[in-house]
């Protein structure tokens, strides 16, 4: 599977506060999204468009086990999200919501903007701007059957059916 997509970079230890705000939790998921990333990017939630990736420094979604935080990103129309290592929690629960979390060593050189085309299982991370690719970790079958699915509750429905 290959998905190609404009870039929002973000920094180190994005927690899943910063992504499904905790005052929001109680209203619907649509209040939550309009949220997602408002303290470090304001314009995020508003201007994000489907297809779109995240990339992002160290330990992306740390913090607490709030599906929610995957969950937004995946409202919002995010295709994938990169980063060097992942919140466990919030790995897991991105599959969980069919939402790429892609390990990618070095981010370095991935800018605001950029145009990326991903390999998700062959792990390779193109950089239609620069020219550059990058070897992240491919995803394994069994999360690729996830993604295909949308998701865990997808899944387990076309398995069980």
């Amino acid at each position: 599977m290959t998905l190609t997509g404009l870039v929002w970079r973000f920094g180190d230890e994005v927690d899943t506060d910063v992504l499904a705000p905790g005052i929001y939790m109680k209203g619907p998921l649509e209040e939550l999204a309009i949220h997602c990333l408002e303290s470090v990017e304001p314009s995020f939630a508003g201007s994000v468009q489907a297809g779109d990736i995240v990339v992002a420094g160290r330990n992306f979604g740390m913090g607490s086990s709030r599906e929610q935080a995957a969950q937004v990103l995946k409202h919002l129309g995010v295709a994938a999200v990169i980063a060097p290592s992942f919140g466990g929690i919030f790995y897991r629960n991105a599959f969980n919501w069919g939402l790429p979390a892609i390990i990618c060593a070095s981010v370095d050189g991935i800018e605001n903007g950029h145009r990326l085309e991903l390999d998700l299982e062959g792990g390779t991370i193109s950089n239609l701007d620069t020219g550059e690719t990058m070897a992240a970790d491919a995803i394994p079958g069994h999360l690729m059957g996830l993604i295909d699915a949308g998701g865990l509750v997808p899944y387990l429905e076309k398995k069980l059916k």
